[in-house]
């Protein structure tokens, strides 16, 4: 656990040590009984104890609920109010090349007047990133404890906008794969990766209308913040509509590779009746004349046996040649 006190004037902080030896959170609840006027407490919490949190969310009178939501990390993207309490939960991704997938891990950020409180779970962390931006820019601190709740959501919606972009690369990808001569087998790829959009899409999607009320006035926050957030809900719906166009495509480029590899077996099917058909001539003239009867044609004939050789082979040779006109062979 972290905690930063910021003073909303000068845009200073003042970052102090969380936990005692055995492990409590006592040193934060003393300096947050300490608070100045004008100052305010960012802490920062990562996969913490039930009790620990439990104690925590008593000192800052955060309700029984928000307290569950933070520890349990299993919720969807939304806004509760709790009296002066603004809880948000947002879900992180990030883009793993290594194996192409789409990690998620959840952010709860909960905001009082005199404090930001942010519980992380998963290994990416963007409220480090958010901190740095916060320390490099003393005009955000200026917003209060609503400043680290848009630090931190341009963090996770700046991911995003990464990992759509990375998805779309693997998608242009499997594009070119499919519609290459090679007869490369995908399903598997592209299914994958659909599902990977999926899980991207219902991360997202969800914190649209979130994001959307945080981008009018609000009697409680400063009026300069509304302008940050309506840039957050712009990429962010620009992101949305990004995805939702990626997984169209990959239905549409899971339709194409579906449909081709309908026509290989088609093809396959067609050599291999084009392969019976030539086959079964030979077979028929070979069955007649080894049906061992005393007076058949030609039996005492000298050039008997050569004919019917070249009758095969004739017959063979011409069907041969019309499935390889008609495009069989």
């Amino acid at each position: 656990m972290e905690c930063v006190i910021y003073q909303e004037r000068t845009g200073e902080c003042e970052q102090i040590d969380c936990r005692q030896q055995d492990g409590s959170c006592q040193a934060t609840l003393e300096r947050l009984a300490g608070l100045e006027q004008g100052e305010f407490a960012w802490i920062r919490m990562d996969e913490p104890r039930q009790e620990e949190l439990q104690r925590l969310g008593e000192y800052l009178k955060l309700h029984p609920l928000t307290i569950e939501d933070a520890v349990q990390a299993h919720q969807h993207p939304k806004q509760e109010r709790y009296g002066d309490v603004l809880a948000v939960a947002v879900k992180t991704l990030w883009f793993v090349e290594q194996t192409a997938d789409v990690e998620t891990g959840e952010v709860m950020i909960i905001l009082g007047r005199s404090f930001a409180l942010t519980v992380r779970h998963g290994p990416d962390d963007p409220t480090v990133e958010a901190a740095r931006r916060f320390s490099q820019e003393p005009q955000m601190a200026r917003l209060g404890p609503v400043g680290v709740l848009h630090a931190v959501t341009d963090v996770i919606v700046d991911a995003y906008a990464d990992a759509a972009a990375q998805v779309r690369t693997d998608l242009t990808e499997l594009e070119r794969s499919v519609f290459s001569p090679a007869r490369d087998d995908l399903t598997e790829q592209i299914y994958s990766l659909k599902r990977e959009v999926v899980e991207f899409r219902d991360a997202i999607q969800p914190l649209v209308p979130v994001m959307q009320p945080l981008t009018t006035a609000r009697e409680d926050w400063p009026r300069q913040v509304v302008p940050y957030f309506r840039d957050v809900t712009d990429h962010l719906t620009r992101t949305d509509t990004e995805v939702r166009a990626l997984d169209d495509l990959l239905t549409s480029v899971l339709d194409a590779h579906l449909a081709k590899v309908g026509t290989w077996q088609n093809d396959d099917m067609r050599r291999i009746s084009a392969w019976a058909a030539i086959f079964a001539i030979p077979t028929m003239v070979a069955g007649i004349y080894g049906m061992n009867f005393s007076h058949m044609p030609e039996l005492n004939w000298r050039y008997g046996y050569p004919c019917a050789l070249a009758v095969m082979a004739l017959g063979a040779g011409l069907l041969y040649r019309a499935f390889r006109r008609n495009g069989w062979l």
